[in-house]
């Protein structure tokens, strides 16, 4: 309790009040009231971050989604060394991040990366990826569908508790596999699926330490890697404004339940409960 109190309790309280403080960190906090949070509004860099956190939200968590039920149909199948390929895709979600990051680091490399090595394996001349702003995003993108390990084994979990029977009935109906998929499987594991994305949603929007890695948490090149949770350590780590670093980070919060509740709106005909 003390623990809990101590490291959480009392820092998301003592954050809410600096928030509305100017706290250069050395002196004693200074009321300011909405100051901070006006100024978040006018302040170009914190609107580049917000734009380039619902970035990569946008299109990271979709394809997450997407690719992580396709690998959990493929790993769901009766084949041989069924065990050795889940093991081999879980993996990449159990190793070390600023490991990974280094590894994705060499390969986005533009001369000596493998992919570009691939590419130009089929004649296909590579962009720089980190080097460059246009593809600076959808090289972290690319990255984030390394790690679906930890969201493959609960998808798969979910796959294998549709219903036998649901399947066996949909095929006497005539339903190809598609069909099967698309009105039994996919509504069946549809509480899953959202419960997925809100997760990948979250951890997207306070996506920090691979970018951080591989750019050294500057936001180059010209702040296209300039994550929300980014420029929040700069401004309280290395500018010194705990005051104005609270504000962004309640913001952050504030959009991340925004987005939650729309999920959560938009998934009502959606998702299907059993016994609903």
């Amino acid at each position: 309790i003390i623990g809990f109190l101590a490291f959480r309790v009392y820092p998301f309280f003592a954050s809410l009040y600096y928030s509305f403080t100017f706290y250069p960190i050395l002196d004693t906090p200074k009321w300011v009231g909405l100051d901070n949070y006006r100024d978040l509004f006018g302040d170009q860099r914190f609107l580049t971050s917000l734009y380039n956190s619902t970035y990569y939200a946008v299109f990271a968590v979709p394809l997450g989604a997407i690719f992580g039920i396709l690998l959990a149909m493929l790993l769901n199948m009766k084949v041989r060394g069924l065990s050795t390929f889940r093991t081999i895709f879980f993996l990449p979600s159990i190793t070390p991040v600023v490991a990974s990051a280094i590894v994705w680091l060499w390969m986005f490399n533009p001369r000596n990366g493998i992919i570009n090595f691939v590419l130009g394996l089929i004649g296909i001349r590579g962009p720089s990826w980190l080097g460059s702003p246009e593809w600076a995003k959808p090289a972290l993108i690319l990255m984030s569908l390394w790690s679906l390990g930890g969201a493959v084994v609960i998808y798969l979990a979910s796959l294998q508790d549709v219903p036998r029977e649901l399947l066996e009935a949909a095929e006497l109906d005539g339903a190809n596999a598609t069909q099967k998929i698309w009105f039994v499987t996919l509504p069946m594991i549809s509480p899953v699926i959202l419960f997925n994305v809100i997760t990948g949603l979250i951890g997207a929007f306070q996506f920090f330490t691979e970018v951080h890695v591989m750019t050294g948490g500057s936001g180059k090149p010209a702040d296209s890697t300039l994550m929300m949770s980014i420029y929040l350590w700069q401004t309280a780590f290395q500018f010194f404004k705990i005051g104005y670093a609270s504000a962004q980070a309640w913001m952050l919060f504030l959009i991340i339940i925004a987005f939650t509740m729309l999920l959560f709106r938009l998934s009502g005909r959606l998702v299907y409960y059993g016994g609903r």
